[in-house]
Parts: C-alpha cells; sequence; structure tokens
C-alpha cells in the first residue's frame, strides 16, 4: 500500500503510533466499594474483571467499535510497577511491533516483552516523568 496512514492497511503496513485511550487505571483505597459507588450512582456496568467498558465508534470507519476500559486497583497495585504514580493509561495503537522498534531506536523503556492473546497485544513502557504505559494493538476481528 501506498499509504501507510490507510485504514485498509495491514497491522505490518500501518503507521506505528497512538489510535486512541483503551483504558483508565487508578488506585483506589478499596476498589469493591468504589466500582459499587459508581455503578450505583452513576450506572456504570461493572464486568466481570471488575472494570466499566464503553464503546465508541470511530468516525472514519463507523463499522470499527472501540472500547474504553475504565478500572480502579486496590492502592500500590505492581501491576504500576514500577511506576509509583496513582494512575496508568493504556492507549490503543496501530502496528505495535513498528512503535516498539521506534520506541527502543529513541531510548524509550520498554518494561516487558510484547504479549499476544486473546484480547490482543499488549507492552508496557515508561513515559519521559517515569508513567507506566500499557500499549495495546486490539486483534482483528
Amino acid at each position: 500500500m501506498d499509504d501507510l496512514n490507510d485504514p485498509a492497511a495491514s497491522p505490518a503496513e500501518a503507521t506505528p503510533k497512538v489510535t486512541g485511550i483503551g483504558g483508565v487505571f487508578f488506585f483506589a483505597d478499596n476498589p469493591q466499594e468504589l466500582r459499587d459507588w459508581y455503578a450505583n450512582n452513576l450506572g456504570f456496568e461493572i464486568n466481570a474483571w471488575g472494570a466499566a467498558s464503553f464503546d465508541s465508534r470511530d468516525l472514519n470507519q463507523p463499522e470499527e467499535v472501540n472500547t474504553l476500559q475504565w478500572s480502579p486497583f486496590r492502592k500500590g497495585d505492581a501491576y504500576f510497577a514500577p511506576s509509583k504514580k496513582e494512575f496508568m493509561l493504556n492507549y490503543r495503537v496501530q502496528n505495535l511491533e513498528g512503535l516498539v522498534s521506534k520506541l527502543k531506536e529513541s531510548g524509550v523503556t520498554i518494561l516487558d516483552d510484547m504479549l499476544t492473546g486473546e484480547y490482543g497485544k499488549f507492552v508496557h513502557i515508561l513515559d519521559a516523568e517515569g508513567n507506566k504505559i500499557e500499549l495495546w494493538e486490539p486483534p482483528l476481528e
């Protein structure tokens, strides 16, 4: 393909970049009580993993449904390590392999090996201020 930003490009041909926010994760003193509060007061539908999912459509590809996960974690949960911050963002990306290569060339700290599973591909990095960032490439439908 000539246009690497073409949504019809294969994942390996697509420009490596963030395409949206996939999740908002943060510490809570009592995650279950907080989930219950959001469910009871704001109508959040909490799934089996303790998260709320919010679906949206891509304006350029209206047939594409994107999901944002919202989830509180117990304060100090090791999943946020080595960051000491109270939050972690998950960014949805296209061409995660290409993006990881680009990040390595730029000297960005890559915290783990890429994990591939039924929910897509994941890898964790640190930004310039030590915030742990989760990068996620959803699976092809």
